[in-house]
């Protein structure tokens, strides 16, 4: 039987973990060298993916941005499913920088744990990162940057998605002739980005083995009940968000729980077995239709949601950032979560509908650089992040659907609810 790319890393991080583990029980003589041998493979395989990460964010943000103005130009649906698109995008920061750090301190990292797991990330460098969070004054003074190159170059990513998010809106108000060639190349780079991301991934059990080698030499058996711990809380915050698609369904598109939940069994399904809603799209579209979306309605926003609309990521995003700032022990100013949740409500508009291992370094990545925050430990945490991805997928289906129902429902942004009409011959 052939064994996929996601078991092939998860294989490699325990193994790597394990290994590392036996190690930490061995002299010196042996281990230091293979942890530092481990160490320097598994950094350049980082370095790798943290190559992409400036050109990516550039990509992403300008080809969404510009979609996203094209579809709200076009008013009526369009309009309005971007209105429902930045609120709940929004609103899923906001409630990821304010619940992850409230779960951290009900269900903390056992104290050992953390210590091991800190031990076990020794190599990574938590001061120069920290030091790049500024205090108020200076915060409000480098939003604007006054060199982009070296905003990219040192990797103030805050700086940097504020000059692309100003930029691609320019783009938006140039003439046809000369904003189609700018968007196509901005969309062209994204891609080859993506392509290059897919080779540097192929390589993701050798790079996840050497980083999880050297955690678990020097951090031990802990090393595996902190992963847990990990997946437990970062996938509880996409169940918030599953739990929050039923609430619009029922509040804003006016559809009973029991409609709406057995709608949504056959993308749901497909969500779990897959990961990625571009495959749930065709059985989200007949979700819609068997809970009477007017089919013209459906047809703008579901699509329009896939391409650019997840609601489970600035939550989950930022709570992975705020994670990996517990495990190595960095205190987060209110202005380092201020930073992650702009930065995170910005960046996830317009990512790519793909399984997580794809764009998960380089969907926390921007947020984790904005907040001062190493980066390290991502390449670790991909290995698990099948599990979290499902909560991810499940809860961007079901808001999808619950969304377009509810843009279904209104005339315009503030206006009052209407009914959309309904096939006389539906049973």
């Amino acid at each position: 039987m052939r064994i996929g790319p996601t078991w092939r890393v998860l294989g490699a991080l325990l193994a790597g973990l394990l290994i590392g583990a036996v190690a930490a029980g061995q002299g010196d003589a042996w281990r230091e060298p293979a942890v530092r041998f481990a160490s320097t493979i598994g950094g350049l395989w980082l370095d790798a993916l943290k190559m992409t990460v400036i050109p990516l964010i550039v990509g992403l943000l300008v080809t969404g941005i510009v979609s996203g103005s094209d579809a709200a130009r076009q008013g009526g649906v369009a309009g309005r499913s971007m209105l429902w698109f930045v609120s709940i995008l929004t609103g899923s920061a906001l409630f990821g920088a304010l619940v992850m750090p409230a779960l951290l301190g009900l269900f903390p990292l056992p104290e050992a744990a953390a210590a091991a797991l800190r031990a076990g990330l020794a190599e990574v460098d938590t001061n120069a990162t920290a030091a790049a969070v500024p205090g108020f004054a200076d915060f409000v003074r480098s939003i604007i940057p006054a060199n982009i190159f070296k905003a990219a170059a040192e990797g103030s990513i805050l700086q940097l998605v504020v000059f692309t998010a100003l930029f691609a809106f320019a783009i938006t108000r140039l003439p046809d002739e000369k904003r189609r060639p700018l968007a196509s190349f901005f969309e062209a780079l994204a891609e080859a980005m993506l392509v290059l991301i897919s080779w540097v991934l192929w390589l993701a059990p050798v790079g996840v083995f050497a980083l999880a080698f050297a955690v678990g030499a020097g951090a031990g058996g802990a090393a595996f009940g902190a992963v847990l711990h990990y997946v437990l809380l970062v996938s509880s915050l996409g169940v918030a968000i599953l739990l929050a698609a039923y609430g619009v369904a029922i509040v804003a598109a006016k559809w009973s729980p029991g409609d709406f939940a057995r709608a949504m069994i056959a993308p749901q399904a497909v969500a779990i077995s897959t990961q990625s809603s571009l495959a749930s799209l065709p059985a989200m579209l007949g979700a819609a239709k068997e809970l009477r979306v007017e089919e013209k309605s459906a047809d703008v926003t579901l699509p329009l949601a896939v391409a650019l609309f997840r609601a489970t990521g600035p939550a989950m995003n930022i709570g992975v950032a705020i994670y990996v700032a517990h495990w190595l022990g960095i205190g987060l100013t209110p202005l380092a979560l201020a930073a992650g949740v702009a930065v995170a409500a910005t960046t996830t508009f317009g990512t790519v509908s793909l399984p997580g291992q794809l764009s998960f370094v380089t969907s926390v990545a921007p947020i984790a650089l904005a907040m001062g925050v190493p980066i390290a430990p991502l390449a670790i945490l991909i290995a698990v992040e099948t599990i979290p991805d499902i909560f991810r997928t499940l809860g961007n289906v079901t808001m999808d659907v619950a969304v377009t129902g509810a843009v279904a429902r209104r005339r315009a942004p503030l206006a009052g609810l209407a009914r959309p009409p309904v096939e006389t011959d539906h049973p």
